[in-house]
């Protein structure tokens, strides 16, 4: 037989570029799709609690990506201990949409597990481990669309963003979205892949958080009226804080408010640390005040009232012993994730699900960060919130699979 063409000498075989069982060359390039599972139980084993670093996360996501012949971009933390990770898959044209997701997860300390929360373990028709749900899972199934993505050939890119300390205050995305809003071609959509059941959520509380640090005055306990207590003091501000929740609960809901539960703003104090010992003063108290807001609120009201509380107790402070101080600094900031008018990043999500429902959400996200930099946003995730943070966290393989389902069409959907 007489063939014509380039002929390749491959595993002791030869073959010919008109050869029927030739390979293209894609195929030599281009390593086995990814699977989803495989990625998943990856993620799962880098340790990356929102007190350790998620560099080796980061690194092997770089690895992976780059086998694709996809470069990412790392956006550092101030210490370079943690990273936000990019990137672009496929043309550098506008359009795309970006699947967001964050690489930290809540301890297992104090927890009871049945399994290594560190592997994933199939039962029953679950997936356990930490972060399987939350997020994870997502995660996973984001980064198994990057070879369908570029064997498809899609028009539009897919971009992945990878964020840092999402579970202590969505801190790391701010800085990962300004980035990629000035280095990459504009998005469409933004679908932030929280657990929502792939519900289409279109709006969530925003999530702001004050630290407060009582510095009172340290006597003997039976003198305690020439002291200072910042135990004491710091309740007074708490108690304020219950009064708050009780006139806000009191008010007749907007619209809007009515969709969520609980149907209005929240304030929140978890934990609280100070005193020396029983028969003293305590010299310090430290707590937080966090808000849940409803979308449509300004939290400058509230943040006003909170200053104006913390002024008042502290007058009262020292006017027993003058050095006597509050000291407030803000820990967190997540706007709220307003719903769009016929928004993009909503309709591309239920014209794929067929979710037609009207879903909001009392948890904040990252997508409320992405929308205040003029990104169209919607969460749309597999698992449930309720599994979220809780010992034997699982995402059942069916969500898993519809996930996976659902990235399918949206490939399908950009290479069209």
């Amino acid at each position: 037989m007489n063939v014509v063409g380039l002929t390749f000498l491959l595993s002791g075989f030869t073959f010919a570029q008109s050869d029927p069982f030739f390979p293209s060359m894609k195929d030599l390039w281009m390593p086995n799709p990814a699977n989803a599972r495989d990625v998943l139980d990856k993620l799962v084993s880098f340790r990356t609690v929102s007190s350790e670093s998620n560099l080796e996360l980061i690194s092997w996501v770089e690895s992976y990506l780059e086998s694709y012949g996809v470069s990412s971009t790392r956006v550092y933390n101030d210490d370079r201990s943690k990273a936000n990770l990019y990137a672009n898959v496929g043309p550098d044209v506008s359009g795309g949409v970006v699947l967001s997701g964050h690489t930290d997860v809540v301890p297992v300390e104090g927890q009871a597990w049945d399994t290594d929360p560190f592997v994933v373990t199939e039962k029953d028709g679950k997936l356990f481990g930490r972060g399987t749900c939350d997020m994870k899972g997502f995660d996973a199934l984001a980064l198994a669309a990057v070879p369908k993505a570029l064997e498809r050939g899609v028009n539009r890119p897919l971009q992945i963003a990878l964020s840092y300390d999402e579970e202590v205050g969505c801190i790391g995305a701010p800085f990962m979205i300004s980035e990629m809003r000035d280095h990459l071609p504009p998005a469409s959509a933004v679908i932030v892949g929280e657990p929502s059941m792939m519900q289409a959520v279109t709006g969530h509380k925003g999530g702001y958080g004050w630290w407060i640090h009582v510095k009172g005055f340290e006597v003997h306990s039976s003198l305690m009226h020439t002291g200072v207590n910042a135990i004491m003091y710091g309740a007074k501000l708490i108690e304020w804080a219950n009064q708050q929740n009780d006139a806000i609960r009191a008010k007749q809901p907007t619209e809007l408010a009515a969709q969520f539960d609980p149907p209005f703003t929240t304030l929140h104090t978890g934990r609280i640390w100070g005193g020396t010992a029983h028969n003293i003063t305590a010299k310090d108290c430290e707590f937080g005040i966090d808000f849940r807001l409803v979308p449509g609120e300004e939290i400058g009201v509230y943040k006003d009232a909170l200053f104006a509380e913390v002024a008042r107790v502290e007058a009262m402070m020292q006017a027993v012993v003058p050095e006597t101080s509050i000291e407030i600094t803000q820990r967190f900031h997540v706007p709220p994730l307003q719903p769009e008018n016929e928004g993009a990043a909503e309709q591309l999500v239920r014209q794929i699900t067929g979710d037609n429902g009207q879903h909001v959400v009392s948890y904040g996200t990252e997508a409320g960060q992405f929308q205040e930099k003029d990104y169209s946003a919607v969460i749309c995730g597999p698992g449930d919130i309720a599994q979220a943070h809780q010992p034997n966290e699982f995402i059942s393989i069916d969500q898993f699979e519809k996930g996976e389902a659902f990235l399918d069409r949206l490939v399908d959907h950009l290479a069209s």
